[in-house]
């Protein structure tokens, strides 16, 4: 069994269900998709990313074991984003579900040398240019308050396979301000 990490978002309403509960049956879909979730986080209402791009976000994560591998979970969390609505149209828009594959233990996919392109990508680039390959661990996870929060609660001493660094190490570098807008939500999972 290999262990991975995803982390969970919606901003956008669909079917009358608000983002807490798409994000609580995206949990369930994982589930029943033959994935063993063995720990998830909080709930977490963050500011959208970039800010103006839409409403604020419900966010989370999972640690999940899977005998699969890393692009045949990628495909699986495209599946279950399809079925909650998920429209790729605008890079950082609104969403209904967005399931993002961060981390797989110590694994770096497809290359180091790929991975440091779009980990350092200038945030203009960012915006128009998305990779059409699986990039793991995720390129911009460090810089992302409302991804390291969440996983601070299921797997604060994993540790990113290039920058050394653990989850709380990575979340102590990160400025004051990014982390108080991420507020724990009042949910039971």
């Amino acid at each position: 069994m290999i262990k991975m990490i995803i982390a969970l978002g919606s901003n956008q309403q669909a079917a009358e269900a608000s983002p807490q509960s798409i994000v609580e049956r995206a949990i369930e879909a994982l589930r029943g998709s033959g994935l063993v979730i063995r720990k998830i986080s909080r709930f977490y209402l963050t500011p959208c990313f970039p800010v103006g791009a839409g409403p604020d976000y419900v966010n989370a994560a999972c640690l999940l074991e899977t005998t699969r591998s890393p692009s045949e979970v990628l495909e699986k969390l495209h599946a279950i984003e399809q079925e909650f609505g998920r429209k790729r149209i605008q890079r950082w828009g609104q969403r209904t579900l967005d399931l993002d594959l961060i981390g797989v233990e110590d694994v770096v996919c497809p290359s180091l040398k790929t991975h440091d392109k779009w980990r350092n990508l200038d945030l203009m680039t960012q915006k128009i240019e998305a990779p059409t390959e699986l990039i793991v661990p995720h390129p911009r996870m460090q810089d992302r308050a409302f991804v390291l929060i969440p996983m601070m609660d299921i797997a604060p001493d994993w540790v990113h396979p290039i920058l050394g660094l653990s989850v709380s190490e990575m979340l102590d570098g990160l400025p004051s301000g990014e982390k108080v807008d991420v507020i724990p939500l009042n949910v039971q999972q």
